[in-house]
């Protein structure tokens, strides 16, 4: 099992900048992939950024391409997501997502089997 939570959410203006944080507990040496997916009111659950835990593959959403950065600390077990350049567009739940799956699909949501409970960004114009 993997515990997620995670942290560093916020209202910001446009422009701004936020870093979000998910620590993993549990199972996590044998975890494959963590990543982010957002969900926006009345919205499906989408993709944002994923790393491969052993080599740090990242993966983006085409929209945050230039702006998030994810990152990993493999002393605290904690993955990150640099989001410059915020717009309202951004806005939503972010969820940190792993699976120790060895052939998941890093954007495939239903290959997550663990999920956090989300931090809030909300970025106005």
């Amino acid at each position: 099992q993997v515990q997620l939570v995670e942290s560093g959410g916020g209202l910001v203006q446009a422009g701004d900048s936020l870093r979000l944080s998910c620590a993993a507990s549990g199972r996590t040496s044998s975890t494959n992939i963590m990543g982010w997916f957002r969900q926006a009111p009345g919205k499906e659950r989408e993709f944002v950024a994923t790393i491969k835990w052993d080599i740090g593959y990242r993966d983006y959403v085409d929209s945050v391409k230039g702006r998030f950065i994810i990152s990993r600390d493999n002393a605290k077990n904690t993955v990150y997501l640099q989001m410059n350049s915020l717009k309202p567009e951004d806005t939503g739940v972010y969820i940190c997502a792993a699976t120790l799956t060895p052939w998941a699909t890093d954007r495939r949501i239903r290959d997550y089997p663990y999920w956090g409970q989300g931090t809030q960004v909300t970025v106005s114009s």
